[in-house]
């Protein structure tokens, strides 16, 4: 009995670590970027995964329709939007 407890605790214990370490952490950064795209609104300055800044002109259910500086109309996928820098009102 203890060369089983000897044999399985330590892996055990890894995989305790492993999850409080690695996955756990993942999955709250995952929901809080969902909850950022989710959160979109027109006039909100952001920022693409590509390095893209804009500000969002208009936007529905999966698309994001993104005014540059010089007043182009560029649209992109909710989904690639990485960070909101500062919104309007």
């Amino acid at each position: 009995m203890e060369g089983l407890v000897g044999t399985i605790g330590p892996l055990l214990l890894m995989f305790v670590l492993f999850y409080f370490l690695l996955i756990r952490p993942q999955q709250k950064r995952q929901k809080a970027v969902q909850q950022m795209q989710e959160s979109l609104k027109k006039g909100d300055k952001i920022v693409t995964i590509g390095g893209l800044h804009g500000t969002i002109d208009s936007l529905d259910e999966d698309k994001v329709v993104i005014k540059c500086g010089d007043g182009s109309h560029l649209t992109y996928d909710r989904v690639a939007i990485r960070d909101v820098k500062s919104t309007e009102g």
